[in-house]
C-alpha cells in the first residue's frame, strides 16, 4: 500500500449504497483518509466497520452526511437520483469553500434514457452557489470493477466535468489515485452527455448480460502524472 502525506481528506456523501463503498475502499488502500457519509450515523459507521475490516486499517470513519461535509476537503456525493435535491440543500452549508464532486447519473436502470436538461451537476452548482466547486465525475464508473483488483488499474475512463479547472485537476488526481484514467471534459453543462453514457451503458450491460460495460477513450496519450 502507498502512503502519502498531505492527501486530502474524502467524505463520500450517502456512501453506503453501491458506488460508494467501493470509491472508498480505492482510496483508503491509496493512503487517504476516508468519511463514509449517511442520513443515519450508525447505518455510516457500520459500513466504515466493514471497509477497516476488508483493508485491515483503521482510516475509515463514518458520521452523518453534514458532519462529513464539514471534515472533509472534497466530497463525493453518490445519492440515489431521487435523494439529490434534498441531499444538497441538506448540506448547502457544510459544502461552502470546499469541492463538491457529483456521481450522480439521473437514469431509471428499468428504461435507461437520457436526462433532461441541466445536468445534475449543474443542478447541483445552482443549489449550492458559488461558494462551492461542482465536479461532475465517476457517473459511468461500474460499481462491480471498483472492489476488484485493490491497487490495480479498472478499465475505464472517467470523463471529468467543471466550470473550475483547478477544480477538475483534483478530482483528475484522485481518480488517477484509485486506479483509473481521467480526463477533463468541458464545463458542468457537458456532463449531461456524460449522464447519458449510463443509459447507454446499462442498455449494453441488459443486452449482454454483463454488469461491468465501461467508457474508454482512444487517439490520446494518457496524462502525465503531476
Amino acid at each position: 500500500m502507498t502512503q502519502a502525506k498531505h492527501l486530502p481528506i474524502i467524505a463520500i456523501l450517502g456512501g453506503t449504497g453501491k458506488e460508494g463503498p467501493g470509491l472508498a475502499l480505492r482510496w483508503a488502500y491509496a493512503g487517504y483518509k476516508v468519511i463514509i457519509g449517511s442520513r443515519q450515523a450508525e447505518k455510516a459507521q457500520a459500513t466504515a466497520a466493514e471497509l477497516n475490516a476488508q483493508l485491515g486499517l483503521e482510516s475509515v470513519t463514518g458520521v452523518e452526511n453534514a458532519e462529513a461535509a464539514r471534515q472533509a476537503d472534497i466530497s463525493v456525493l453518490t445519492v440515489v437520483q431521487s435523494a439529490h435535491q434534498a441531499a444538497l440543500e441538506g448540506l448547502k452549508d457544510a459544502l461552502q469553500g470546499k469541492i463538491l464532486v457529483d456521481a450522480t447519473a439521473r437514469v431509471d436502470f428499468r428504461d435507461p434514457l437520457p436526462p433532461e436538461p441541466p445536468s445534475a451537476a449543474r443542478l447541483a452548482q445552482n443549489i449550492l452557489g458559488a461558494g462551492v466547486q461542482v465536479v461532475a465525475a465517476f457517473q459511468n464508473v461500474p460499481s462491480h470493477a471498483l472492489k476488484k483488483n485493490l491497487g490495480g488499474q479498472i478499465a475505464t475512463d472517467v470523463l471529468v466535468c467543471s466550470d473550475v479547472v483547478e477544480a477538475a485537476q483534483q478530482v483528475i488526481e484522485l481518480a488517477k489515485a484509485g486506479g483509473m484514467q481521467a480526463y477533463f471534459a468541458g464545463g458542468l453543462d457537458n456532463a449531461l452527455t456524460v449522464e447519458g453514457l449510463t443509459a447507454i451503458l446499462i442498455s449494453v450491460n441488459k443486452h449482454y448480460g454483463v454488469k461491468t460495460a465501461s467508457i474508454s477513450l482512444s487517439g490520446l496519450e494518457p496524462p502525465a502524472a503531476a
